[in-house]
């Protein structure tokens, strides 16, 4: 099993393609807040400003991509002083129809900015310490780009697939969009300690190996002895270690984990709840009902009837 596919598996974690823009100068856009999502701008053409919501910007360039997590609000401009109107409002300006280029401003045709946009979606209440981690956007340069093969490699594939504007285009860019995700996660690692130390625990020889146990055999009764036992440590090192990487302690990954496998379970199985709390490890249905009441505000019936 791979560790970061079940994750983003078992959030459901999708791509979604929005459009490709033709923005010639002056131009400004706030893109709005999106719940349970992480949004994107690849830079194909020309240059663009963006603030981010910690008040942090940047100038991206060519290709250039910058992911924005947890679904926040921020703006993008050909010009720091660029007055900025909603998303929105540019849409209906623009007369956009959910199909195409999206066209803004009537300055210097040889000013234009085009770029692929989208965002990446989670089931509702997804949630793992990974998420969590991620700052408030993960800039990649092209120099980021040239050291990783896989990255550089599929974004040309969306590129060439957006321009191409052929039958099945935007499917195919939704799902290389979803290995663009990962990539970026790998990329980003290096470049931001918290969130670097989380992707190195699904690699660490002891702590990825616990992971990997809770991961593969989520309704096993783990404890935090029998865990450190599997891997070859102490106990208290063990549980040190892993709070360390993670972010969470051991006790907590495994009952949050068990949670979002009943949230996957419960959105596209047909298990009964009983077949659910069995699943995941949970000794009576009543037991798995307070705790998922617990964390999400509904109980297991009343969330997958709301589903519908």
């Amino acid at each position: 099993m791979d560790i970061l596919d079940d994750i983003l598996d078992t959030l459901n974690m999708k791509g979604v393609f929005y459009f490709r823009t033709d923005f010639s100068p002056p131009w400004g856009i706030k893109v709005p807040q999106l719940e349970q999502a992480a949004r994107f701008h690849l830079v194909v053409e020309g240059t663009c400003y963006i603030r981010f919501p910690s008040g942090n910007s940047a100038y991206l360039n060519a290709g250039d991509m910058v992911l924005v997590p947890h679904g926040a609000t921020h703006s993008i401009s050909c010009t720091p002083e660029t007055p900025i109107c909603d998303l929105e409002t540019a849409l209906t300006t623009a007369g956009y129809k959910n199909d195409g280029v999206l066209v803004v401003g009537d300055g210097d045709p040889s000013a234009t900015t085009q770029m692929i946009c989208g965002h990446f979606s989670f089931r509702k209440d997804a949630d793992h310490p990974l998420l969590r981690a991620l700052p408030d956007h993960l800039l990649v340069r092209s120099s980021d780009r040239a050291k990783n093969q896989w990255l550089d490699q599929t974004l040309r594939l969306v590129t060439q697939c957006v321009f191409a504007e052929n039958l099945g285009g935007v499917a195919t860019v939704t799902r290389l969009s979803e290995i663009v995700f990962i990539e970026l996660l790998r990329t980003g690692a290096s470049n931001h300690p918290n969130f670097g130390e989380v992707m190195k625990a699904f690699t660490d020889g002891q702590i990825g190996r616990s992971l990997l146990s809770i991961h593969q055999q989520p309704a096993m009764p783990w404890t935090v002895a029998s865990l450190a036992s599997e891997v070859g440590m102490s106990r208290s090192r063990f549980s040190e270690r892993f709070s360390e990487l993670v972010g969470t302690s051991p006790m907590a990954y495994l009952s949050d984990w068990r949670l979002q496998k009943a949230l996957a379970l419960l959105d596209t199985s047909g298990y009964s709840v009983q077949q659910v709390s069995g699943q995941i490890g949970y000794l009576s249905p009543a037991a798995f009902s307070r705790a998922f009441s617990g964390k999400f505000g509904v109980s297991p019936t009343h969330y997958r009837r709301n589903l519908h």
